[in-house]
C-alpha cells in the first residue's frame, strides 16, 4: 500500500485540530506551519474533508476550522476515503468489480483480503486515538513485531 502525501497531510491537520482540546477553530495557516503542510495543497484537502462532513469551516475573527462530529468518530478509512477514494483499488477499479480470467481469478481473493487487512486497522483508529498518541490495543500490538519495522 502507498499513503499519498494527501492522506498523510489530511491526518496530521486533523491531528492538529484534535490536540486543541478547547475546540476552538484553527486556521488553516496555523495548521499549516504546525504541521509543514503547504497552503494551497491543505486548501483543497480541507474542502475534501468538508465535503465529507469530517470538518467545518467557520468564517470571521475567529474563523478556521474544525470538527464537524466527534474526533473519536472520524477514523483513518475515513480520512483516507474523503481525500483518496477507496481504500484499495486495482487499475482505478474496487476489487470486488474486477475480473480476470480463469488462471489468475485468484488474484481478486488477494484484493479482497489486502481491504481487509487494511479495515482492520483503519476503521479502528480514531483521529483521538492519534491526537491522544495512544492506539487500540489490537493495532499497537501489530507495530511490537520486529519484523514489522523491516522492510522487504
Amino acid at each position: 500500500m502507498r499513503v499519498s502525501a494527501k492522506a498523510d497531510y489530511a491526518l496530521r491537520a486533523l491531528i492538529e485540530i484534535a490536540v486543541r482540546t478547547d475546540g476552538t477553530a484553527v486556521s488553516a495557516e496555523q495548521l499549516g506551519k504546525a504541521q509543514g503542510i503547504p497552503h494551497g495543497f491543505l486548501q483543497a484537502i480541507l474542502a475534501d474533508l468538508r465535503r465529507a462532513d469530517i470538518v467545518v469551516s467557520q468564517r470571521g475573527q475567529s474563523g478556521g476550522w474544525r470538527f464537524a462530529r466527534e474526533p473519536r468518530s472520524v477514523t483513518v478509512a475515513d480520512v483516507i476515503r474523503a481525500v483518496d477514494g477507496p481504500l484499495v483499488s486495482v487499475y482505478g477499479l474496487r476489487p470486488e468489480a474486477v475480473a480476470y480470467d480463469d488462471s489468475a481469478q485468484v488474484l481478486q481473493h488477494v484484493w479482497i483480503a489486502a481491504r481487509s487487512s487494511l479495515r482492520m486497522v483503519f476503521e479502528q483508529v480514531s483521529i483521538q486515538d492519534l491526537a491522544d498518541g495512544k492506539l487500540p490495543e489490537g493495532v499497537a500490538a501489530l507495530t511490537e513485531d520486529e519484523d514489522a519495522w523491516q522492510p522487504h
